[in-house]
C-alpha cells in the first residue's frame, strides 16, 4: 500500500486500507455495520468488526435445546439423601447449642485487676 500510493500522506493511506478490508468482508451485516462504523484506520476497522462479529455470535440463539424431564426414581433418592442429611445437621446444632448452655459461667462477683 505504502509503495502504490507513495505521494500520500499516511492518513489518506490509512483510510483508503481500512475501506479495502471494510470491501473484503464477506458477511453483509458485519460489513454494513463496518462501514456505518466509519474507521478511519485499519486496527479500529478490524476492532470494530471482530467485536460485532463477536456479539452476533453469542447472540444467535441454540435451535438444538431439549426440554429436561426428570425421572421419577432419581429425584426421591436425593430428596431422602437430602431429608438425612437436613435432619443429621439439625441434631448437631442442637447438641452444640445445648453444650453451650450447660459450660459454666464466669462468676459475676469476682473482679479481676491487672
Amino acid at each position: 500500500m505504502s509503495l502504490a500510493y507513495a505521494e500520500c500522506p499516511q492518513d489518506v493511506r490509512d483510510s483508503l486500507a481500512a475501506q479495502y478490508f471494510v470491501d473484503a468482508i464477506r458477511d453483509e451485516d458485519t460489513q454494513h455495520a463496518t462501514r456505518l462504523m466509519d474507521a478511519k484506520d485499519l486496527k479500529s476497522a478490524l476492532a470494530y468488526s471482530m467485536k460485532y462479529e463477536a456479539a452476533n455470535e453469542v447472540s444467535k440463539t441454540s435451535r438444538n435445546v431439549r426440554s429436561i424431564e426428570v425421572e421419577d426414581g432419581t429425584g426421591k433418592e436425593k430428596d431422602e439423601k437430602f431429608d438425612c442429611l437436613l435432619k443429621t445437621l439439625e441434631k448437631l446444632l442442637n447438641s452444640h447449642v445445648a453444650g453451650k448452655k450447660n459450660t459454666p459461667r464466669r462468676n459475676p462477683n469476682v473482679t479481676c485487676w491487672k
